[in-house]
């Protein structure tokens, strides 16, 4: 589904990404790993094109993707849910959701998703449906996010920190939804430092370190290595 092959990104002059490549298929979840600053978001901003990629290839349903504007990115299959949820302060939790809702791809073969659907899986939002995004806690906020994603109907959800900074339900609330997205056959890529939680979830990780990646296997093989998990994650 999604494919990336030998990336190189840049801000401004500085290089950032060095020959990053991953896959997630069709159905799976996967985690992408490493301590701060070694280059998640990065990855996620080069296949959004948010940052100059200057080689190599991210190619979508087999479609290059490389150079095309966020927006058409968007509109092929890629929900984003981004590092700090920036949802519209100004915008009722209503509005957020169906500010970019689409329909769902004829090919995706996943149950749509409709608002009613959303407010089942986050009740909250629901009860908040009239409250602006601003007087939301961190944690509606990012179950807004999630959600906001979710009505674009992607074919691939890409999540930036998922769980980072929320209080502990709301947390066990993200992933147990995470979880539920998987056992329906999203396919998802997942940034998270919850290593234990991630794992449950995702079928393969890769870790990122200084903008390379350095290894990558499945969750049973990086539950067992506890000297690649202190040595590339520091846990």
């Amino acid at each position: 589904m999604l494919e990336v092959n030998g990336v190189d990104g840049f801000y401004g002059n500085s290089q950032a990404l060095f020959g990053v490549s991953l896959q997630v298929a069709k159905g799976e979840a996967v985690g992408l790993l490493g301590r701060n600053g070694m280059g998640k978001t990065t990855t996620v901003r080069a296949i959004m094109n948010l940052l100059t990629v200057n080689s190599g290839s991210l190619a979508f349903h087999g479609r290059t993707i490389r150079g095309l504007p966020t927006f058409r990115i968007a509109q092929l299959g890629i929900g984003l849910v981004p590092e700090g949820r920036q949802i519209f302060p100004n915008l009722t939790v209503l509005e957020n959701l169906t500010a970019t809702a689409r329909a769902p791809s004829k090919t995706s073969g996943l149950k749509p998703w409709t608002l009613d659907h959303i407010f089942q899986v986050f009740p909250i939002l629901g009860h908040r449906r009239r409250h602006m995004g601003n007087q939301l806690s961190g944690g509606e906020q990012q179950m807004l996010a999630i959600g906001r994603a979710l009505l674009t109907n992607p074919d691939l959800l890409i999540l930036d920190e998922a769980t980072e900074g929320l209080a502990p339900l709301v947390r066990t609330e993200i992933w147990k939804c995470l979880g539920q997205l998987k056992d329906h056959g999203h396919s998802i890529l997942i940034i998270d430092k919850n290593i234990q939680a991630l794992t449950d979830v995702a079928d393969r990780h890769y870790i990122l370190e200084k903008g390379r990646v350095v290894w990558t296997g499945s969750s049973n093989e990086l539950v067992a290595d506890s000297l690649l998990r202190l040595q590339h994650l520091g846990v």
